[in-house]
């Protein structure tokens, strides 16, 4: 276990986009044992594993196998391997084969994993507008 957090910060280095004078930052990360009540702001990656409740901003955010999130996420890329549960607005969404996602989600590109839970609405934005209706339509099954 140990190697494979050695290889995710040396990774995430590696792919820092940061100033190289201020020196490559590491993810945050919020692990397995931890739970978390507040609001997250970051211009980097932040990986939770644990459980958080409360608004994310960030450039990228991956909710891990055993991850829950609730609340609401503000995001260049989404990854969900674990549970969120509330809104987001993003440009990239991924849903991994075991995740649950519970909410609406406004995005500019999706994947989608064969197996992945939704309960909720994935809308595409168009021009940088979501195509979210004010009310929901009566009847209609999608």
């Amino acid at each position: 276990m140990k190697i494979r957090k050695l290889l995710y910060f040396k990774f995430a280095r590696h792919l820092n986009t940061g100033n190289s004078a201020q020196g490559a930052s590491v993810p945050s990360i919020i692990a397995e044992s931890t739970k978390i009540k507040g609001n997250i702001l970051s211009t980097g990656i932040v990986h939770i594993d644990g459980g958080f409740d409360g608004d994310i901003v960030c450039n990228e955010l991956v909710i891990g196998v055993k991850g829950k999130v609730k609340g609401n996420i503000k995001s260049q890329k989404l990854l969900v391997y674990g549970v969120f549960e509330g809104t987001a607005e993003v440009e990239s969404l991924f849903i991994a084969t075991n995740a649950k996602l519970k909410g609406d989600v406004t995005h500019s590109s999706i994947a989608i994993e064969p197996g992945a839970y939704i309960e909720g609405r994935c809308v595409r934005k168009e021009n940088g507008t979501s195509n979210v209706p004010d009310t929901p339509s009566k009847g209609k099954k999608a």
